[in-house]
This record gives C-alpha cells, structure tokens and sequence, in this order.
C-alpha cells in the first residue's frame, strides 16, 4: 500500500535522499558486518517497514504488516527487527543527517553565523529490569510502581530544526556529560545557544579552544556585579571567606549599562564532567562578556535575565541582538514537543537497551525526514520553514505514494505575542495513582473478594 519512503522523497533532487535508497542500506548493513539471507524481511523491507511504523505514531509490530500490505506476522516484523544491527541504523541516521546538514548550510544565518541550540530532556520505556537497570527511573517511587527513564542530550540546527546529533544515557546525569562529544558537530565560527546548564567556565572554554562561540544564561550561583573596577575573588586564595559575596571574576571594561567585559579565572576544583588532564589543558584565564536585560511581555511575569558569552565586540554583537539571539533557543522546546508529542516519543516501546536505541535513532531519521520536507515546502511556498505545519508534512510523508508532488502544506498563522493560560478544558478519567506494585494490589483485591 505504502511506497518506498526513499523513492518518494526523492524527488526532492537533493542529495540525502540518496542515502535511503536500497543500496545505501545494504551498504550500511555490508559496513557493519551484518550477513543475511534473501527473505520477505531482508534488512531493506525491514528498515522500510520501521520507517512507516515511526511515521504513523510508533503503532504496535502487529499493525505494521497491514500498513505496508506485506503478508507476514508482526511477530516475524518484531524479529527482523531485532535481528538488524543498531550500527546498521545509526550509520543510515549519520549519512542522512550529514547531507542534510550541507543542504541547510546557509538557512536561518544569525549575523552570518549558523546557530545551534544544546538542551537536555528525557523519555520513558517499558518497566523491564534491563532498562531498569541501564537508565534508572525517577525518585519517590514505590518498587514496581514506576518507569525507567532516560536522559539525552540534543543539539539542534536551528534555521532547519534538524538534529544534528543526541546522546543518550541514564537519567541521572548532568546535561555537560557527554557535551564535548557533540561540538566535533560543528565548524569554526558557529554560535551554541543553551541554558544556565552551560554556561560553565570549563565548557565556554572548550568552545574557546575550538573557535566556537556560546551564549548562555548565567547559571543562578554566578555572582555578576556591573560595578566598574569592583574587587574580586581569587580562586584557591580566599581560605577564610573573607571575600564572600564578591564575584570571581575581574573586570576588564564596560560596554554600556548592565554590560560589560570580564576575565574569569579558571577554578581550582576539577568539575565531574572533566578529566584532569582536559581541565588542565584549558587556560587559566578566559575573558567573557557579561550582559543583563529585561523581558516584559503581556500575560508573563515580568524577567531579568543575565547572559554570559564569548562574543565579545559590541558593535558587531549589540547588546539587543544577542538577547533576540538567546530568545531562539526556546525552538528546540518546540522540536522536543513535536518528537514526544506529535510523534509520540514520550514513551517507546523496545525493553531491552539495543530496541531502545534503535527505536530512538528511528525517530530522529523520520523527523529529520519531516524537517526537510516542511524546508522544500517553505520554499516553494515563499515563508519561513517553521511557519509550515509540521503535522501536515508528517501526514503527508506518511501517506504519499511514489510519484505524489509535494502539495501545498498548511501555513501556520503568524501571531506574534499571542499568549494562553496552560489549562485543559477536558477532564481525564479519574482514577487512583498506582503507589503499590500490581502484585500486592492484586492480593489486596483477592481478600477483599473473600472478606466479601
């Protein structure tokens, strides 16, 4: 019923279409190692058939099948797909990804840099004990009575929102674990947005070394005072506290009101999400920009936010402009949402850690597939990418057949400064939380079917 999802995107004459087409996934799987009898599911029709079962909410195996009008059992489906290696699928996430990247180089420049946004979030899976035991699940829960959960770590494109890489791991983990990993992603000259999460000196100085530039909130414990020629701490010196509440930083010059240029001075403690020879190898000092501005916004409480970053010349970099440019990094919000949300990511499926894996790698394909299809619509539609409906490209990628011309995607109104209260008109079912393991409730029924 459905085609082949590479001949359909095809079309688009760009060159990571190529990159799912039969021969490139024999290729990946002759790359892995991966040997394989010729059957219905071969490693082709099954990454195929993964593909439209991401595309139509992540159904149930036993679904797929009928989707695809193939005559075999879900349960035959589910095991193909544990035969295919992650590496397999990885490799098709990492070529798609890669030309894509190309294809949206110069898309959604901010003063001629690209921009790339970093934020943490997290998913839940099956109550097995294998994911229990890989990535942990939230406190305060009852044995029995919750999920395991996990932690990833994504960096977003964000004039295309693609993703251009995640990391993965246990939910208790700090969003720098793992951060130097994603900066080989990007090029001399490119601007990281992030959180306060970020905004540390070790990390601003990794960036520093790789002639990247950042701008993140300052985190709540920096103390930040735009006092000119203000004393300052010493780190290591200050044995007695007898500097407290000053700030640790050296203040170099002033920019204009709440801005202003500082010389941080390299902590003596080494931070968990560092060796000790990477901490030593960061300089000792590293002169960082410093700015506060005020956000007042109808139907928001009224914000002061300080920000600290690398760019540090004021006529090239405003003042305003860098806080328009922080302000964008609330986009990777909305690609969380449209992933766990409209996709249905939230809660995968897989209980083993592998099924997990590729389930997640799955999903970033197939969205990076809807983000490229919402660019060629935005183009040939003459607006912005994120004003095209990304339901509707997901809807159509889903349903198209090989041949359909891309159609005219629904536009999103643009209402700037709309705003709405977080409340649902609709109430849910009411019924009591689950604060004992099924088996005791189970017994807790029983006797009260003998009492009665």
């Amino acid at each position: 019923m459905f085609g082949n999802i590479a001949r359909i995107v095809h079309q688009f004459k760009q060159s990571w279409s190529r990159e799912l087409e039969d021969d490139a996934i024999e290729r990946a799987c002759d790359e892995a190692g991966h040997t394989w009898r010729e059957r219905e599911l071969g490693p082709v029709a099954t990454v195929k058939l993964f593909l439209v079962q991401i595309l139509f909410g992540n159904v149930a195996c036993e679904f797929v099948p009928h989707l695809a009008g193939k005559r075999v059992t879900g349960s035959a489906y589910c095991t193909a797909r544990g035969r295919l290696p992650l590496e397999v699928l990885q490799t098709l996430l990492t070529r798609c990804t890669v030309r894509m990247a190309e294809a949206v180089r110069e898309t959604g420049l901010w003063l001629g840099h690209r921009l790339y946004v970093l934020d943490g979030s997290s998913f839940s899976m099956p109550d097995t004990d294998d994911l229990r035991n890989h990535f942990g699940q939230p406190g305060g829960q009852a044995p029995g009575c919750g999920f395991p959960t996990a932690h990833w770590l994504a960096l977003v494109h964000f004039g295309s929102g693609l993703f251009q890489k995640v990391l993965t791991a246990p939910l208790r983990t700090h969003d720098l674990n793992g951060v130097a990993r994603l900066h080989p992603e990007l090029e001399a000259g490119d601007v990281v947005l992030g959180d306060r999460a970020f905004g540390s000196y070790g990390h601003l100085a990794l960036l520093f070394q790789r002639g990247l530039c950042g701008i993140f909130r300052a985190h709540q414990k920096l103390l930040v005072d735009f006092t000119p020629h203000r004393a300052h701490v010493v780190p290591g010196r200050d044995k007695h506290g007898k500097h407290k509440g000053k700030p640790r930083s050296k203040w170099i010059e002033r920019l204009g009101p709440d801005d202003q240029i500082v010389e941080w001075l390299r902590p003596p403690v080494v931070p968990a999400w560092l060796t000790a020879a990477a901490w030593d190898a960061l300089p000792a000092t590293l002169r960082v920009r410093e700015l506060r501005y005020t956000i007042a916004r109808p139907g928001y409480r009224v914000r002061t936010l300080t920000l600290v970053t690398t760019l540090l010349d004021p006529v090239l970099y405003p003042k305003e402009q860098l806080a328009e440019a922080y302000g964008l990094r609330w986009t990777i919000e909305t690609a969380f949402g449209h992933l766990k949300t409209t996709m249905q990511l939230d809660v995968l499926r897989c209980q083993t850690v592998r099924g997990i894996e590729k389930e997640l790698t799955m999903f970033l394909l197939v969205y990076n597939l809807v983000r490229m299809t919402m660019l060629q619509a935005a183009r040939r539609q003459g607006v912005p990418p994120e004003r095209i409906s990304f339901v509707d490209a997901l809807r159509w990628l889903a349903t198209a057949r090989p041949g359909d011309a891309l159609p005219q995607l629904v536009v999103n109104p643009l209402r700037p400064g709309r705003f709405e209260p977080r409340v649902r008109k609709r109430r849910p079912k009411e019924f009591p939380v689950m604060k004992k393991p099924r088996a005791i409730l189970r017994q807790e029924l029983a006797a009260q079917a003998l009492g009665a």
